[in-house]
């Protein structure tokens, strides 16, 4: 037997290689301090994990969920979408349920585009992006997420043919991995220039409850014409800490609900139930957690940046998500640099480079471990004398 040639065209995963790397060396009796993960450290809320327990109980909840998923999660995402953010949403036609975002952000190219079209997505980016290009048969080409523009797209640098060419853009802010955040009027340049150019738009929001300094993240969809053009998609791992529940929901443009529903259809009998009612608990209890968490990771982004400048770090503090993207001394490439620090210094970061052409120069550092061990990684660093 061999594998199909859409298989082999995948992307290698680039966080397989890293966690075992950083196993390796805890496997020889080190004290790593693993800042590399994206895995959120603390536990779900005690609210949410009873409401699955009750769920759990109710034989109902046994049977197969109908496939599209629960009312009660999706009408629970429509009230959160007018709570948070003042964006009204059809339940019945405007979220689709998801097995976590990242199913979504996959199916999402199956769903729309054809054979050869071209999709643009942001560099650096999740990697997981690549993967969706790779199973729908499409091109995709990268746009720069540079420092000096504050890591967000110059849409007029971008080619003309491309825009010409291109079906479908995906964004992400609060952004993994540089932590940048974007605000109100760049939304409103995004839908301006996607109906200019016929492009539809898909916004991963996976981050959207973190913000620092006071400032709640922006959502898509508060800007008028948004749905005409695109989708925004929500995660419950990051908010509530449910990242191995793997639940989450797109919302926004019906025709492309309907698209990621159909393919759905095709492939699941939805979610469990149980983690469906709970997941609507999640998102229409009391949200002091989500506040509580917030606040967790801004004293920890304090620490982490507090420590580097100490060291002679020079570092700009993240505004949003739970990653700080810390550039490298100019000797070393992002992936030396992160293998010096895992070998020498006992600490793990993501090498910017595995994000895209555009990560090289950083690495990506994880806010999810206490302040005090954050701190400790900054000191093993410092030690090296390296700044």
């Amino acid at each position: 037997m061999d594998y199909s040639d859409k298989l082999k065209k995948l992307p290698v995963q680039f966080f397989a290689s890293l966690v075992n790397k950083v196993n390796k060396a805890v496997n020889e009796g080190r004290d790593i301090i693993n800042l590399g993960q994206g895995n959120p450290d603390q536990p779900t809320p005690d609210h949410i994990v009873k409401a699955l327990q009750a769920a759990a109980e109710d034989p109902l909840t046994h049977k197969y969920s109908p496939f599209r998923g629960i009312s009660e999660l999706k009408e629970a995402a429509a009230e959160y979408y007018r709570k948070q953010y003042g964006v009204t949403v059809n339940s019945k036609t405007e979220v689709a349920i998801l097995f976590g975002t990242k199913t979504g952000l996959v199916e999402l190219p199956m769903c729309l585009l054809n054979e050869g079209d071209l999709m643009l997505l942001p560099d650096p980016g999740y990697p997981d992006y690549l993967s969706g290009a790779v199973l729908a048969n499409v091109v995709y080409g990268t746009f720069p997420l540079k420092a000096e523009n504050k890591f967000l797209p110059d849409y007029e640098a971008i080619s003309v043919e491309q825009k010409e060419a291109a079906k479908l853009l995906y964004l992400n802010y609060p952004n993994n991995p540089t932590g940048a955040t974007a605000n109100h009027a760049f939304f409103e340049e995004t839908v301006e220039f996607a109906k200019k150019h016929n492009i539809t738009v898909l916004h991963d929001f996976a981050y959207g409850a973190i913000g620092f300094d006071g400032q709640k993240p922006t959502s898509f969809l508060e800007v008028d014409g948004a749905k005409d053009i695109g989708v925004e998609m929500y995660t419950l791992s990051k908010t509530y800490n449910m990242a191995g529940w793997r639940v989450g929901f797109a919302v926004g443009n019906p025709v492309i609900i309907e698209a990621l529903n159909l393919i759905q259809d095709h492939l699941y009998c939805s979610l469990f139930p149980g983690i469906q009612r709970a997941a609507a608990v999640a998102l229409t209890d009391d949200q002091s957690c989500v506040d509580e968490l917030v606040q967790r990771y801004e004293g920890r982004r304090n620490s982490l940046i507090q420590a580097c400048h100490k060291i002679g770090w020079q570092v700009e503090a993240p505004s949003g998500s739970f990653f700080a993207w810390l550039p490298v001394p100019r000797e070393y490439t992002s992936e030396e640099f992160a293998d010096l620090l895992l070998e020498k210094a006992d600490v793990a970061v993501a090498a910017g480079s595995g994000f895209g052409e555009f990560g090289e120069g950083y690495v990506r550092v994880g806010l999810l471990v206490d302040e005090d061990r954050l701190t400790e990684a900054v000191k093993r660093v410092g030690a090296l004398n390296l700044f």
